[in-house]
């Protein structure tokens, strides 16, 4: 199976340009540096997160939940803080992708991701993101959230694009899966090697899909 010829690349932020935004292991160590129950705050986390990441509440109200639900021996800011510091840029996608978007301005780049308000705000700015990407899909806007099919329609819909036309990259698989599901060329990804050779060949020559999926799939 080749590679169509395409016009979009969607590509997830969170495990493919920057670490989680709030993932469990950020969660640990904020219990650990704060001093509190990880798995209580674990429940209340599960019980509302989805709810923050389509926009309906703001980290205020996630964190009067999760976190303040109870008095603390420390500050909402202080909590705050740390919790934006846990957003890092991964190694070489960034920078190695804005230069890849120079050399091929005729292939529009689109986020989709799951993130809520003021994290993807914060993150946007933070890294600069406006540098690679040409539109933002995020839950906290639309609100819907990945692996809701939705998402992936209102992004072909924003850019005007049918499924083959366009080329996904997620780092978890079950969300590949979901945007396949829908004619996406979607990829896993892995590495930064992997899913550069992947774009570096999409104008040179027609890709073996199941070559590559084999390769980052095992």
């Amino acid at each position: 199976m080749e590679l169509a010829p395409i016009k979009f690349l969607f590509l997830d932020v969170g495990g493919v340009l920057l670490t989680n935004g709030w993932g469990h292991e950020s969660r640990q160590r904020a219990a650990q540096t704060f001093g509190f129950d990880y798995s209580e705050m674990d429940v209340l986390h599960d019980f509302i997160f989805n709810t923050y990441e389509m926009g309906r509440i703001t980290l205020d109200e996630y964190l009067d939940t999760v976190v303040f639900h109870k008095p603390r021996d420390f500050t909402r800011e202080d909590f705050k803080s740390f919790l934006f510091a846990q957003s890092v840029e991964l190694p070489n996608m960034l920078e190695w992708l804005i230069e890849w978007k120079k050399a091929n301005p005729q292939i529009r780049i689109l986020s989709i991701n799951n993130e809520g308000r003021e994290l993807n705000d914060y993150r946007i700015k933070k890294f600069k993101l406006h540098r690679c990407f040409d539109a933002f899909i995020s839950s906290c806007e639309v609100g819907m959230r990945k692996p809701d099919p939705g998402i992936f329609r209102l992004a072909m819909g924003v850019a005007q694009a049918s499924p083959e036309q366009c080329l996904y990259f997620d780092d978890r698989l079950m969300l590949v899966e979901a945007a396949r599901r829908l004619g996406i060329q979607a990829q896993h990804h892995q590495t930064f090697e992997a899913t550069k050779a992947i774009l570096e060949k999409l104008n040179q020559e027609p890709i073996n899909l199941q070559e590559f999926n084999g390769r980052n799939e095992v």
